[in-house]
């Protein structure tokens, strides 16, 4: 076409622009060729970097694969204690690997920093198989499996470093919060266990001696004060248990076992002394020394002794089926007295009804210096307080119990003492009727 062209002008710029295309040409001949020995004098180096890169990848995903096997986290101290020593000996490979893992990828980078940047693969015009593969072809082969298995490992080795440094640390978390648990679940356990054994000493409040169920009533009490603080170890024990779940553990069957029978245990001690006290304060109410319980033998059948709210007693008539204020043998007293109305005069009348309560009462048996001593014993000797019926009881019995040695045969300590308290009742209780109306039983 150049020469056709003679000494045109076109001519010319087109000699020049082929010009420009031989000598680019040449360049590019001579650059492959240097490109073609260079990779020819390398190849057996690329090989062992791609087999090295290859080798690498596989003990990643086998690093992977084994880290992957380890979760979820344990639920108890000897599957955390194994993730734990897994954690430190995958830190410690990882750290020995890493040296290796970097100066490959330095090489792989170096390398691929000399090949040409790789671009879409031509379409093949000739379809036949070729027997035997060019030097540039091999390596551009070897420079694309490089790049591809560089990127691989370099993703995979940062994955993996991420991944393993995240799973050590909630590991640690798990493995210090489980920890503080169990020692904290030994302590209850062992507390419980002592409080439980004291419980387990407890005689029934059945077999009890009436004299002792104050004192009993004291150390239970004393006792109760005493677990008070066991209820901050439960809630202890109970929130760390909570603080196990955001770090996504799973409690083994054992410790949500174990957790479940200290607050089983703490529960039943605590409804135990609840329970043995109410009894301890019913059984002193009905039997303690201010009860009434004992006066319960001064009726006979078919009378039976109730106390009222205010503790002033009664007594049922099951046969009649009526209740009335004044004991059977006090009513009995005042009917007999009425025999004595016949005495002609007033004050011999009146003498002989009250010796006749006198004797009723056994009042003829005590001696004022002993009414005295008991009266002082009793704080009574001021007259400055008023006196309630379970008051009026004690020192009544102390006077009973008194007679009562000296004169067995002649003293009935829960009559007399029912009778007189029935008599005092009748003579200062301005609120207590003085007469022994039946009533119908329920209208008391």
């Amino acid at each position: 076409m150049v020469k056709a062209l003679g000494n045109s002008e076109e001519a010319v710029f087109l000699q020049q622009r082929l010009d420009d295309m031989n000598q680019r040409w040449t360049e590019l001949k001579a650059k492959s060729a240097n490109i073609r020995v260079h990779l020819e004098a390398s190849a057996e180096r690329w090989s062992r970097l791609l087999a090295l890169l290859e080798e690498l990848w596989r003990w990643l995903g086998l690093k992977e694969e084994e880290l992957s096997k380890q979760k979820p986290i344990g639920g108890d101290i000897p599957t955390l204690l194994q993730q734990h020593n897994h954690c430190t000996t995958l830190q410690s490979e990882l750290r020995s690997k890493e040296p290796m893992v970097v100066s490959t990828l330095d090489q792989s980078c170096m390398f691929l920093a000399d090949q040409p940047i790789e671009g879409p693969e031509e379409p093949r015009r000739n379809l036949q198989p070729k027997t035997e593969l060019t030097a540039e072809e091999k390596a551009q082969r070897v420079a694309k499996a490089i790049r591809k298995q560089t990127a691989e490992v370099r993703e995979r080795w940062d994955r993996l470093g991420v991944q393993a440094a995240g799973w050590q640390q909630q590991v640690d978390r798990a493995l210090e919060k489980l920890q503080d648990l169990q020692d904290a679940a030994a302590q209850l356990d062992l507390r419980l266990a002592q409080l439980e054994d004291t419980k387990a000493g407890w005689q029934p409040v059945g077999d009890l001696l009436i004299d002792s169920l104050q004192d009993h009533i004291e150390k239970t009490t004393a006792f109760k004060e005493e677990i008070v603080p066991l209820k901050q170890d439960v809630r202890v024990v109970n929130e760390l248990s909570s603080q196990l779940t955001p770090l996504d553990v799973q409690l083994a069957p054992s410790v949500s076992r174990q957790l479940d029978d200290l607050n089983m245990r703490w529960k039943l001690l605590q409804v135990a002394v609840d329970e043995r006290l109410k009894l301890l304060q019913e059984a002193h109410r009905d039997f303690g020394p201010s009860s009434q319980h004992f006066l319960s033998t001064s009726v006979q059948l078919p009378w039976q002794r109730a106390v009222s709210q205010n503790k002033v007693p009664y007594y049922i008539n099951h046969q009649t089926q009526t209740t009335c204020w004044d004991h059977p043998k006090m009513t009995e007293l005042f009917q007999s007295m009425g025999d004595l109305n016949n005495v002609r005069f007033s004050a011999y009348r009146t003498a002989m009804k009250i010796r006749r309560l006198q004797k009723a009462l056994c009042w003829d048996l005590l001696d004022l210096n002993v009414a005295q001593n008991t009266f002082e014993r009793h704080k009574l000797t001021q007259n400055a307080q008023l006196l309630n019926v379970p008051d009026v009881i004690n020192c009544l019995t102390t006077i009973y119990d008194g007679l009562e040695q000296n004169h067995k045969d002649l003293v009935n300590v829960p009559l007399c003492v029912d009778m007189c308290l029935n008599w005092l009742l009748n003579v200062y209780d301005t609120y207590a009727p003085r007469h022994a109306t039946p009533r119908p039983l329920g209208l008391t």
